[in-house]
């Protein structure tokens, strides 16, 4: 590691653009992010930046992250979105896995670990003396074309019965699974978010033993601080929402400095005198800055709470999502403003504008910020649930 590892998250982003924004297309190209490019991350300290300390990482707090995590994305949507899939994939395994799983993952790789996939449990695991036989197929591994370590939910199974929490709900827990024991389909040919490498991938009988297991929704870390107290959902939440305020980021910027020198046919002056297009530019920017707004109150102030001894509320719950999911809506908003706003200069390949219009609408399908989310949170705030696991 260099130099730049001891500064701070933004610092260690805005040390990579050169190579994010030569290395966009290849990645883009190869459908996974280039070896530079992963390269890169390594040198700047990013790929661990996220980590417990005990795993060679920051321990970054939520303001840190959400604005480390903008600056990827406002380079490039792919690298933004590795930087909200390797990263927390990563610290989510040295936080909360059991002490002879961190040695074997992390400690006899000198921390040197890349990690990805899919959270959700689509697979079942037997359960075998010392572990689970896990079988299952998984869809948009986000960053297994270049990990290690492929993470791998799945619901333990005894016999035919699913086993149980205390509550009565199926357990769900997430597996880590060395990449040789991982059978990967592919099938990442999509619009947009081209670079990230998110293979649909099997596995058949794979023995996972305990300690490469961890609790899907824990927030009982066996090494770190307070940020990973919250758990994997708010901070995944929190990754969606920074992620598409640095895409939206970009895109204003980017259609600001395209207004000054475009003129369009049979226009005397540039976009940038158009009335249309200084109203339309304050009223996005204003929207873009009351979404980050919201983003760090909301987060920083849970954090806060926490930090101080509070327990993790429902309510807080849902208004870090709810941040989340407006920010992005915002954010989408912005990009398709931006890439109308630009006229034809938008629609040609390898333009940041058509670019960013490509993974705004591909990230913002994921279902982590979708509708059910609005919904979820409005029947709390009206009385109508105690609580709920899509929170």
């Amino acid at each position: 590691m260099n130099d730049m590892t001891q500064g701070s998250g933004p610092m260690m982003a805005r040390s990579i653009e050169t190579i994010a924004l030569r290395e966009a297309t290849p990645s883009e190209q190869g459908r996974t992010l280039s070896q530079p490019l992963v390269d890169a991350l390594w040198q700047s300290g990013l790929m661990q930046f996220m980590n417990p300390k005990a795993a060679g990482g920051r321990e970054p707090g939520f303001e840190e992250l959400i604005a480390t995590w903008m600056e990827m994305a406002r380079q490039d949507g792919s690298l933004g979105w590795i930087g909200i899939a390797n990263l927390p994939s990563a610290c989510f395994a040295a936080a909360y896995l059991p002490d002879e799983g961190f040695e074997e993952v992390f400690s006899r790789n000198d921390n040197r670990v890349t990690m990805g996939g899919q959270f959700f449990p689509n697979g079942t695991g037997s359960v075998v003396e010392g572990g689970y036989r896990l079988s299952g197929a998984w869809q948009f591994g986000s960053g297994t074309g270049h990990s290690q370590y492929v993470c791998a939910g799945f619901l333990p199974m005894a016999g035919e019965d699913m086993q149980l929490d205390e509550d009565g709900m199926p357990k769900m827990l997430v597996a880590v699974v060395p990449r040789e024991e991982v059978r990967f389909t592919d099938g990442w040919h999509v619009q947009g978010l081209k670079g990230t490498g998110s293979y649909n991938y099997e596995l058949e009988e794979v023995f996972v033993p305990l300690h490469r297991v961890y609790p899907l929704f824990t927030r009982e870390p066996r090494r770190g601080g307070i940020t990973y107290r919250f758990g994997l959902m708010p901070l995944t939440a929190c990754g969606h929402g920074a992620w598409a305020l640095g895409v939206a980021r970009g895109a204003i910027d980017e259609v600001v400095i395209l207004a000054r020198e475009k003129v369009r046919m049979g226009e005397e002056s540039s976009i940038a005198h158009k009335p249309t297009f200084q109203r339309d530019l304050a009223h996005h920017e204003g929207l873009w800055r009351a979404a980050h707004r919201l983003m760090v109150d909301t987060f920083t102030e849970c954090e806060s709470a926490v930090a101080g001894g509070a327990e993790l509320t429902p309510q807080m719950r849902a208004d870090m999502r709810l941040a989340a999911t407006y920010a992005t809506e915002a954010c989408r908003e912005a990009v398709q403003w931006a890439h109308l706003a630009a006229g034809t200069a938008a629609i040609r390949e390898g333009n940041r504008l058509e670019r960013s219009f490509r993974d705004m609408y591909t990230g913002t399908q994921h279902a982590f910020i979708s509708e059910k989310i609005y919904t979820e949170a409005g029947k709390l705030m009206l009385g109508l649930v105690d609580d709920s696991m899509a929170l």
